[in-house]
């Protein structure tokens, strides 16, 4: 019996006790676990000496997280800003009588260089990856999206000279077939995809009231 009594300083005694770091995921998401995870085309069961699935999906995972695309862009000596298409004014143009040769602006949508022959998902894959096993909750997918600052101006005016474009955390919530369009939601400052209200964005967006 004397083995269970505890100690009268049993204070300082847990105290004393040094517990390594938890693996515990603590950070607060509203995307599912499955969203970060890259396909791989590798058998589930691997040949001994060869790269297991799992660590191949965790070593795609993490260099995919290491990638920042308005780094990759900059780095070619792109401005991402510069990107999207805007009004041009007639005065500002310059014209085939100057000394030097005429600047063309930007005018043509990106979604016309998009390529999709080497995608590794389709887009309702990509939709799908919100929907966590045994839910009935269609999560939002992390992504990101080149975005105005300015959101007022930037749903008035999408192409004002004074707008600033930039790669912000957006949920993807939705896609439609037609227009080939994602609806996507901004993220907070905590990384969250929630509403005016503060609860999170689910199904789209769409509630019981519509």
């Amino acid at each position: 019996v004397t083995t269970f009594k505890t100690p009268e300083d049993i204070g300082s005694c847990l105290e004393k006790q040094v517990i390594g770091p938890t693996t515990e995921i603590l950070v607060k998401s509203d995307f599912p676990l499955q969203a970060f995870k890259p396909k791989v085309q590798i058998p589930f069961q691997r040949l001994p000496g060869q790269c297991p699935r799992k660590i191949e999906i965790e070593r795609r995972r993490r260099l995919y997280l290491s990638l920042d695309i308005a780094q990759l862009l900059s780095d070619e000596g792109i401005d991402s800003n510069e990107l999207m298409p805007r009004h041009q004014e007639p005065d500002t143009m310059p014209s085939i009588e100057d000394k030097r040769d005429p600047i063309f602006p930007v005018y043509l949508p990106l979604k016309i260089f998009d390529n999709e022959e080497y995608d590794c998902r389709t887009p309702e894959e990509w939709i799908l990856l919100g929907l966590e096993p045994g839910s009935h909750e269609r999560k939002p997918v992390p992504g990101k999206a080149l975005l105005p600052t300015d959101d007022v101006l930037g749903h008035e005016d999408p192409k004002s000279q004074k707008l600033i474009y930039k790669w912000t955390d957006v949920g993807v919530l939705d896609y439609d077939k037609e227009t080939k369009l994602y609806l996507v939601h901004k993220t907070d400052e905590n990384g969250l995809v929630r509403d005016e209200e503060g609860r999170p964005i689910v199904n789209g967006g769409v509630t019981p009231e519509g």
